[in-house]
């Protein structure tokens, strides 16, 4: 049964995200084109006549056409020029601009607008909207005779048009000069009102095709999730065997590539795990029968309570313990419960006196061990510690060597370290299994062998205890040429 979220899922986050995306657009678009229409396009507006102001002002500083420059600066950009000394007549004058405000502008008015802008610090600005002056008043129309005033600010009949008129008093070496410019703001409503239709149109088209990309976009997505979700599930209640489809978006596809790995590795371990009990059952399992058998013959039979078959019991239980040993050696180890007592020791001695536990098995079932070095040498480590080590790699090389039943320890030092290797000539081990071969209980030919000598966990047990003194190991081997077991450890311990 699935367990259903109480959270938004992903599919309807995205749609909404594209949603409310489509909508902050639309306002956005709104915002700018019809409320601040208007304002943006006056702005817009009087930064050119600025511009131009700073035109006429260059024309007039160098310009030797004066006339041609301003007339033809006026019919480009649509406005009235006109140039006139401090008394107000003019000098020159081009006005392609019908609604323009300066031929018709009284003597007052002018007087006005230029002690305004000497006042101003030499530049002012006027707007009038209509039969209204805005956003200058230090310009009293009252002061103007009413005949001119109504000429003036009626706009030649053109009443609700807005226009701006620039002030600016500007020097050249022939004196001072009144520089006035006047600009028509179109009236934008129309546009406005168009724009706002448009708007509109736009507005249900990109809300519409919106809320399809959003569906679609998400439920793509969402999907793919979907799918990676439920093979997760999948993998969860224990089948391994799930495959996640790795060719999808790059995230998600690295998602499943890491998946898909997870559940091979878990697989493996499952594996593992139940190998391992299968091997620890049969460990225990065996010695347990055997122990159990001769006593009971012992028991039963008159005759049979002989040294001979005492001795197995004991080699049975001896063979128990040292497997409840083992197993309680590794979790120590993986504890990290047991600590190193280190000191200076002569390994080369240490290897022959371990290889002397082996005299009895060399005697009675013919096996050949030869240990091979070139001088001694000491080590500063865990004598009791690497003693184990080198006792459990013979052991290892002893159960699986070939029918020549020989085994070589190798010690060879390279300037400060030193080299063990136990070279066994045995069926070898497949490159597949390698790296599997220091897990506890991991065996290549899968078949619960009765080993010579040995628990299973030896080679676990020399992996945790390497680690701990920081050497370096490793294995060498090839089907059919046995294997080569090696470590490197510092004659210094460091």
């Amino acid at each position: 049964m699935k367990l259903r979220s109480k959270k938004i899922s992903l599919k309807w986050k995205i749609f909404a995200t594209f949603e409310l995306f489509a909508i902050i657009l639309i306002a956005v678009l709104w915002l700018f084109q019809v409320v601040y229409l208007k304002n943006v396009y006056v702005y817009i507006k009087e930064l050119e006549t600025e511009r131009i102001m700073d035109d006429v002002n260059e024309i007039m500083a160098s310009s030797n056409s004066k006339a041609s420059d301003l007339t033809n600066l006026a019919s480009e950009k649509n406005v009235a020029i006109n140039v006139t000394d401090t008394s107000g007549n003019s000098a020159y004058s081009a006005e392609y601009n019908p609604s323009g405000q300066l031929n018709a502008m009284p003597i007052e008015v002018f007087e006005e607008y230029y002690n305004a802008a000497k006042s101003a610090g030499g530049e002012t600005k006027i707007i009038f909207e209509g039969r209204k002056m805005m956003d200058n008043p230090q310009v009293n129309m009252d002061m103007v005779p009413m005949d001119n005033r109504t000429g003036f600010v009626q706009n030649r009949g053109n009443d609700m048009a807005q226009s701006v008129i620039y002030v600016r008093i500007i020097s050249t070496t022939s004196g001072d000069y009144v520089l006035m410019v006047n600009s028509v703001l179109t009236p934008v409503d129309a546009t406005v009102h168009t724009i706002k239709f448009e708007l509109m149109v736009v507005t249900v088209v990109v809300l519409v095709v919106a809320l399809v990309l959003a569906w679609i976009s998400s439920r793509t997505i969402s999907k793919s999730l979907e799918r990676l979700n439920d093979s997760a599930q999948e993998l969860a209640h224990g089948n391994y065997d799930i495959s996640f489809n790795e060719q999808d978006y790059k995230e998600i596809s690295q998602l499943s590539e890491t998946l898909n790995y997870a559940a091979d590795e878990l697989s493996k371990t499952e594996n593992l795990r139940r190998e391992l009990i299968a091997n620890v059952s049969h460990d225990l399992r065996t010695p347990l029968t055997m122990i159990k058998a001769y006593s009971e013959v012992m028991r039963d039979l008159p005759g049979e309570n002989n040294p001979e078959n005492v001795q197995v019991v004991i080699d049975e239980t001896e063979r128990l313990t040292n497997l409840v040993n083992d197993m309680l050696d590794v979790s120590k180890l993986e504890a990290g419960a047991i600590e190193l007592d280190c000191h200076r020791y002569n390994l080369t001695e240490s290897i022959r006196e371990v290889l002397q536990r082996y005299n009895k098995l060399v005697e009675q079932e013919g096996y050949t061990i030869d240990f091979k070095y070139d001088r001694e040498i000491e080590i500063c480590a865990d004598e009791g510690k690497m003693n184990q080590v080198i006792y459990n790699l013979v052991n290892n090389a002893i159960n699986y060597t070939g029918d020549n039943k020989r085994v070589n320890v190798v010690q060879t030092v390279h300037n400060s370290r030193v080299k063990i290797e136990i070279i066994d000539s045995g069926a070898g081990i497949a490159p597949k299994d390698l790296p599997y071969v220091w897990d506890r209980y991991y065996k290549v030919d899968k078949a619960h062998k009765r080993a010579v000598m040995g628990t299973g966990l030896g080679l676990s047990i020399v992996k945790k205890v390497l680690e701990m003194h920081g050497a370096t190991y490793g294995v060498d081997s090839n089907p059919g040429q046995g294997s080569n077991f090696w470590f490197v450890i510092s004659i210094d311990g460091e």
